[in-house]
């Protein structure tokens, strides 16, 4: 079966439908392929057991349950998704907690322009799963429940303004969310199974207030974009299963906007998906039930260095490593974490000035969601020293 499956859309004149989709087959869409990675091969283990291109070191910045250095803020457990935002010659990563019954959340570290860190606190409590999230334009951060009933948050990253549930953006199990400034909308993911990809109309972008929840659907084989009638449904009425003919994407993951694509990952096929809005396609970029003997498998969150074109994906599963996949569609090792077999990677994300990344692993070497371990991650990275104020969405 041909993999490379994308869809054409053209504009419908329906006040419900944004735009429809006729499907075909491409032989030439996103021939992505395994090759040599720009950085070179990785080499042996460093003394955090990560596996790095020549030129490049791994620092740990946090611990779950230990007190970040240099602060009296203990890590939260279970890190997740991530993102950086610039404050003032220094940046701030924020990262979400994955733990359950409002054990979830988000918390920050603050670093100074010289990349040392000034400060740690907490940014969202109170919730439950809080899964991939996405930063937004006007540097807040969207944390996603990564639950049945489970709500988008926006915080503050700097942690001076109460973070705001988002009940026009939908009930459902959550995961990841991408904004798209040029359409203003916010793209959604779904962890499920049979789950949906949405995209999120506001009102008055950047608002979030209020606005329109529409989910991908088919009908007679032509995809279309459709307000979904219920977005705060009871239980027994998901918001994936209102229309029947969504279309379904199998364990929605991470997500992230550049340049005009919106990127995701399903983690049921393995597959990373580019949904260009402004050409109306949705094409499989990397599909690891492909015979290419790609090193990408067990896809979870995604980034993209705005610098470059790469596009960089964590894995949950495979051989915890991060791939990056470059412009000419080559898919490789950026990096490995060795001798924590029961953990997951997540939470990639670039520093403003791009030398420096910073990701999780979940569950660390003990297996555990308070063993959680947070890197970073310095070097040569080809967008070193073009600056953009928060990489993952310009």
């Amino acid at each position: 079966m041909d993999r490379r499956r994308f869809l054409r859309a053209a504009v419908l004149g329906a006040s419900s439908i944004a735009m429809g989709f006729s499907v075909t087959r491409s032989s030439i869409a996103f021939p992505n392929r395994p090759g040599p990675s720009p950085y070179g091969p990785l080499l042996g283990a460093d003394e955090h057991g990560v596996e790095l291109p020549r030129g490049f070191t791994s620092r740990v910045v946090a611990r779950s349950a230990e007190a970040v250095a240099g602060t009296g803020y203990t890590w939260h457990g279970a890190p997740d998704g991530g993102a950086c935002f610039a404050d003032r010659g220094g940046w701030i990563y924020v990262s979400n907690a994955e733990l359950s019954d409002g054990a979830g959340g988000a918390s920050a570290l603050h670093f100074d322009e010289g990349g040392e860190i000034t400060d740690a606190y907490e940014i969202l409590a109170g919730t439950s799963r809080n899964c991939a999230g996405g930063g937004t334009p006007w540097r807040t951060w969207l944390s996603c429940e990564e639950v049945e009933d489970g709500f988008v948050f926006e915080a503050d990253p700097w942690g001076l303004r109460q973070a705001v549930r988002r009940d026009a953006m939908g009930r459902f199990t959550h995961e990841a969310a991408a904004c798209d400034p040029v359409r203003k909308v916010v793209y959604l993911t779904e962890d499920e199974p049979d789950g949906g990809f949405y995209r999120f109309i506001p009102t008055a972008w950047p608002n979030l207030a209020s606005g329109v929840l529409q989910i991908m659907t088919e009908r007679s084989g032509e995809p279309i974009w459709v307000d979904v009638p219920d977005p705060i449904p009871a239980p027994d009425r998901p918001t994936r299963t209102q229309l029947a003919e969504t279309k379904r994407f199998d364990g929605g993951e991470g997500a992230c906007y550049r340049n005009g694509y919106c990127y995701f990952t399903t983690k049921g096929d393995d597959r990373v998906w580019a949904y260009h809005a402004g050409a109306n396609t949705l094409d499989v970029i990397h599909d690891d039930g492909s015979p290419d003997g790609s090193p990408l498998s067990g896809v979870d969150n995604i980034t993209s260095d705005v610098h470059t074109g790469d596009l960089y994906v964590a894995e949950d599963g495979g051989n915890r490593e991060i791939c990056l996949i470059t412009p000419e569609d080559v898919v490789a090792p950026f990096l490995r974490v060795t001798g924590q077999p029961a953990s997951e990677l997540c939470g990639v994300a670039f520093n403003p000035a791009g030398d420096r990344m910073y990701f999780s692993s979940q569950r660390g070497p003990i297996g555990d969601s308070h063993g959680g371990v947070t890197y970073e991650i310095s070097g040569p990275f080809r967008g070193t020293g073009r600056s953009a104020w928060f990489p993952a969405l310009r």
